[in-house]
């Protein structure tokens, strides 16, 4: 009785190895399938997230050109340090307020 036991454990455990085996060569062969699909599939040339990818290239070179010429104004333009500081510090604080009234709108 207990050889006849043993040998049917040994042919459930034959057939459990040949179901992993089985199994493995389906997961193996969907993941190089996966891998092919994915170097072949086209993306999108940019995938700009976070504050500065909502912007265009165009539009945040123009935010940049009229910070740059907002803080030689005033360089120029204003003689007391502590003035110049402060209007600096208020530009750069109300810049991201003014950059989201000025190109954020929903027309």
């Amino acid at each position: 009785m207990s050889k006849e036991r043993a040998r049917r454990r040994a042919a459930r455990q034959a057939e459990l190895d040949r179901e992993r085996a089985a199994r493995a060569r389906r997961s193996a062969r969907r993941r190089r399938l996966h891998a092919v699909l994915r170097r072949l599939t086209p993306r999108l040339p940019d995938r700009r997230t976070g504050r500065l990818g909502r912007r265009s290239r165009a539009q945040r070179a123009a935010i940049a050109a009229a910070v740059l010429v907002v803080l030689a104004l005033i360089w120029l333009l204003v003689d007391d340090l502590a003035l110049r500081l402060a209007l600096v510090l208020v530009l750069l604080l109300g810049l991201p307020a003014l950059v989201v009234l000025a190109l954020d709108r929903r027309i």
